[in-house]
């Protein structure tokens, strides 16, 4: 094919709608007709990327192996379809901003007049034809954040128009809607969908297709209906209704051909295989397992489980693969203490920390971890958790009382957590962090090489504070080992307990590589776990009766 299509998804009514999940499952769908398709997030933010942005105010922070912060939903994308995303994939209104600025500081429009239209509108356009250029696409599908109205999307929507304008029939706009539901009188009402399009007409943008959220199931006289007010055909309608899953949405829309609407509108080949033999029985794994276990997520986002997104659902696939349903409970660190700690904790059969950064919440972590290991439950501590760790073994087998992380305590008379060596001339807070894939070499005959089944791996990063390897012969001699070095500069990536059935702690985020079709390793060994202690729990109480 000769030349990249491009898809355009945006939004209408309200947010929220799952303009994320709406593209990954479409990419999903024409991956498994054989084409080769990326996502790109496009955020209206002024901010340049979302790292220091606060997760109650953005949800989690994704993190590519090139070390791009990027939106959330970036983690969608490679898990629907298990292909890396780059910086390229999430660009933002700052990025947009920032790099046409430069240009004109540079004098690389001549004394020109900087305005949105041109300047801004050819530099989104620039970035969205990057990825079709250099990663050879056959199809880019765009995400336009935000809700068709607002102010800060307008140059976007802008972007849109001059494509379609430019490109033809290798362009095309889907936009996600709503149809809300009124139980006082039983119907379904397009009212809202009618006026998001007109406004997206307003614009100079006409849909192609529109994908329609609702409750309830749309009949053919509301199909005609939205099709004759909003100027597209009837089959162009799409019905995305509630799902108990998002990884039921790709077997929805599949149902509803939305692919193959996509591709005929395109004018592209329409293969009669489909390959989602996989990811159905995936999904038959998901909806009728042959274990359940209770596992602890223990964070100070927990008020927005999104702070936490690719956790749960590395759990998700981590359970799948042990044919097991991971019941989640969420637990704020900022609750516990050593006084509840047993009773906050009670009849888990596993225990994750998770990350974050400051010293909110850092002690419930810390009793958390003690809990854990005391009382042999399976453990997995994630960046900052694997940190406190490191500081709990520290105090309560050490000896150590005062040990802490200089992030949190700067003097310390114990840094077991000390800040990176790069780090400490670095004043800015934005894009700095060790951030991306980084080697790890793994010790033979750990817990963990078990878990990877190889020696090196490479995984992602986003810290700045490190183990202090100082300390690191007398952790050694007390029971917790160093099962993974970075080659490069001997930082300790993994710590594990000898004396342990299953208590592993990473530096990295196993959370950022985790699949439907490739869960990862370290959430399938943890889940596995956990099943193997409820079984031993459960065979203890048959035997005590």
């Amino acid at each position: 094919m000769s030349n990249t299509k491009y898809i355009f998804v945006t939004g209408g009514v309200t947010s929220s709608l799952g303009k994320g999940i709406i593209s990954a499952s479409l990419a999903k769908l024409l991956q498994a007709r054989g084409y080769s398709v990326t996502i790109q997030k496009l955020d209206p933010y002024i901010n340049v990327d979302p790292g220091t942005m606060n997760p109650y105010e953005h949800g989690e922070c994704y993190v590519t192996d090139d070390g791009a912060e990027t939106d959330l939903d970036l983690g969608h994308y490679e898990r629907f379809l298990s292909v890396p995303t780059s910086q390229a994939n999430n660009v933002t209104t700052g990025k947009i901003y920032q790099s046409v600025i430069d240009k004109e500081r540079r004098g690389d429009y001549l004394g020109k007049t900087v305005q949105v239209i041109p300047h801004i509108t050819d530099e989104i356009k620039s970035r969205i034809r990057l990825l079709g250029k250099t990663g050879n696409y056959q199809v880019v599908i765009t995400e336009i954040g935000g809700t068709v109205g607002d102010i800060e999307s307008l140059p976007y929507v802008e972007a849109v128009r001059q494509m379609k304008w430019e490109l033809g029939k290798d362009c095309l706009v889907i936009h996600l809607t709503l149809i809300p539901y009124l139980s006082t009188t039983g119907e379904l009402k397009t009212k809202p969908t009618q006026h998001s399009v007109k406004m997206l007409q307003e614009y100079g943008v006409q849909p192609d297709i529109l994908v329609c959220r609702t409750e309830h199931k749309l009949n053919k006289d509301i199909r005609n209906k939205i099709a004759l007010f909003c100027n597209v055909a009837t089959e162009a309608v799409i019905e995305s209704i509630d799902a108990s899953t998002i990884y039921e949405v790709p077997l929805l829309m599949e149902k509803e051909k939305l692919d193959i609407v996509v591709l005929n509108k395109l004018g592209l080949p329409v293969p009669e295989n489909i390959d989602m033999e996989d990811w159905k029985q995936f999904l038959q794994k998901l909806k009728h397992p042959k274990f359940e276990v209770r596992v602890g997520l223990i964070g100070k986002y927990i008020e927005l489980k999104d702070s936490y997104k690719s956790i749960a659902e590395g759990l998700i696939h981590g359970g799948v693969a042990n044919n097991c349903r991971v019941k989640v409970e969420w637990i704020h660190s900022e609750w516990i203490n050593e006084e509840n700690v047993a009773e906050k904790l009670a009849g888990l059969s596993g225990i994750l920390v998770a990350p974050g950064f400051g010293k909110r919440g850092i002690e419930g972590k810390i009793s958390s971890i003690r809990y854990a290991r005391e009382h042999q439950i399976p453990f997995l501590g994630i960046c900052l958790g694997m940190q406190c760790a490191v500081i709990e073994f520290a105090r309560n087998v050490m000896g150590k009382s005062d040990a802490h992380s200089t992030e949190i305590n700067p003097s310390t008379s114990n840094a077991v957590i000390d800040l990176l060596e790069t780090q400490k001339n670095i004043t800015n807070k934005g894009g700095t962090m060790r951030l991306g894939a980084y080697p790890c070499q793994l010790k033979e005959d750990t817990k963990i090489s078990a878990v990877y089944k190889e020696r090196n791996i490479s995984e992602r990063h986003r810290h700045r504070y490190e183990f202090n390897n100082e300390y690191l012969g007398d952790f050694e001699k007390a029971g917790m080992i160093a099962s993974g070095i970075n080659p490069e500069g001997g930082l300790v990536e993994i710590v594990e307990l000898i004396n342990h059935p299953w208590f592993i702690g990473v530096q990295f985020h196993p959370e950022y590589k985790s699949t439907v079709m490739k869960p990862h390793p370290l959430f399938v060994g943890f889940v596995n776990a956990a099943v193997e202690i409820n079984s031993l729990k459960a065979h203890s109480t048959t035997a005590a009766n």
